[in-house]
């Protein structure tokens, strides 16, 4: 049997769907696949989706309700029958964690006022805002939170980040060439667990042969010169094979 996921999505089709799929999407791609549950992805075709829903709250370990402009005042809302208001009252009654997360920029925070009695909690919870238009930011804070709330959840793109060397090409028998700047530690492995080992890379990185160039133009063959900064010595040339210099050549020519 597989694991139950630790995050329940709960959102209203029509008034935060599109923030849920978001926020599925990357949590997924933090998590792994199986830690976030979201009905219209996880419930296959044919199975019973009551079961599948009630069963999935109870067993989270966090429950993330997307909350879209018309959330409050949606009638559904007031109907004991509403899955959106039965999985938010589920997760009340088993003391679940709930993060609100506020859809869009004009999205206001929940009043108890404006809710059912029975979520009225709801409103006292700390809310995420959460803008398609910039998602990183409302994103990030969201995966910061859930890791704080749930242990067993672990992010597993922190590896990724900056200070870090990542391979992306997994298992390599042979040679491996790793293009772009390398930040952090990195090294080359041989048979018998010895090799190269370079600390606190900060820059451009080569260990083979051939030449590196970075942030700097390479220019080749005959006749091609470069120049960067004060040049006070004047420029001389041997152009491909003639001999002569670029004043010599200019002389012969007039």
């Amino acid at each position: 049997m597989p694991d139950l996921p630790e995050v329940f999505v709960n959102y209203r089709t029509g008034d935060g769907d599109k923030t849920a799929a978001v926020i599925d999407r990357e949590l997924s791609h933090r998590f792994g696949e199986g830690k976030v549950f979201r009905a219209s992805k996880s419930i296959k075709p044919g199975s019973p989706y009551p079961v599948e829903l009630l069963d999935s709250v109870r067993n989270c370990s966090a429950l993330v309700a997307v909350i879209g402009p018309n959330w409050a005042s949606a009638p559904a809302l007031r109907d004991e029958n509403d899955w959106v208001r039965r999985e938010i009252m589920e997760a009340l009654a088993r003391s679940i964690p709930i993060i609100p997360v506020l859809e869009g920029r004009e999205t206001e925070r929940l009043r108890a006022s404006e809710l059912p009695k029975e979520l009225s909690p709801l409103a006292d919870r700390q809310s995420i805002r959460l803008d398609l238009q910039d998602a990183e930011s409302g994103l990030t804070r969201l995966v910061k939170a859930l890791v704080e709330l749930v242990p067993a959840l672990r992010d597993r793109t922190a590896a990724e980040r900056p200070g870090t060397v990542h391979n992306q090409m997994r298992d390599v028998h042979g040679t491996a060439v790793q293009g772009r700047v390398i930040h952090g530690d990195a090294g080359t492995i041989n048979k018998g667990d010895t090799g190269t080992v370079i600390k606190g890379n900060q820059g451009p990185m080569h260990l083979g042969k051939g030449n590196l160039y970075h942030n700097s133009p390479h220019v080749s063959g005959p006749g091609a010169n470069y120049v960067q900064g004060d040049n006070n010595g004047g420029i001389h040339q041997t152009f491909g094979g003639s001999g002569k210099s670029e004043a010599d050549r200019g002389e012969d020519e007039r």
